[in-house]
C-alpha cells in the first residue's frame, strides 16, 4: 500500500469521482420509467424510479365490471409490481457502480 500524501490524494480523487458517478446515476434512475400490468393487461401502471406513479390505464372492459374490489386489487398489484421492478433495477445499477460496497445514506 502506498504511503504519503500522494497516495492519499489519489484515494480522495477516486472517492470524489465515485461520488459524482453515484450522484449522476441516482439522478438518471430517478427519472427512469417502469411499467407493470395485472389482470392480463386490464390495468397498466407506469412509475418513475423515485417511486412516483405517473400513469394508470384501465381497460374499458374492466371499467364496465361492477366488481370494485377486483379493480382495486388489480391497481394495487400492478402498482406494487412496477415499484418493485424500479427498486430492484435501481439496486442492481447502483451495485454495478459501487461493486457491491454499501454507502450509508444511498
Amino acid at each position: 500500500m502506498k504511503g504519503g500524501p500522494g497516495g492519499m490524494q489519489n484515494l480522495m480523487k477516486q472517492a470524489n469521482q465515485l461520488q459524482m458517478k453515484i450522484k449522476k446515476l441516482q439522478e438518471e434512475l430517478a427519472h427512469k420509467e417502469y411499467q407493470a400490468t395485472s389482470g392480463g393487461g386490464a390495468v397498466t401502471v407506469k412509475v418513475r424510479g423515485e417511486s412516483e406513479v405517473i400513469d394508470l390505464k384501465i381497460t374499458e372492459e374492466v371499467m364496465k365490471s361492477s366488481d370494485v374490489e377486483m379493480l382495486q386489487d388489480l391497481i394495487v398489484t400492478a402498482t406494487n409490481e412496477a415499484l418493485r421492478t424500479a427498486k430492484t433495477t435501481n439496486a442492481k445499477e447502483m451495485e454495478k457502480l459501487t461493486g457491491g460496497f454499501s454507502f450509508p445514506g444511498l
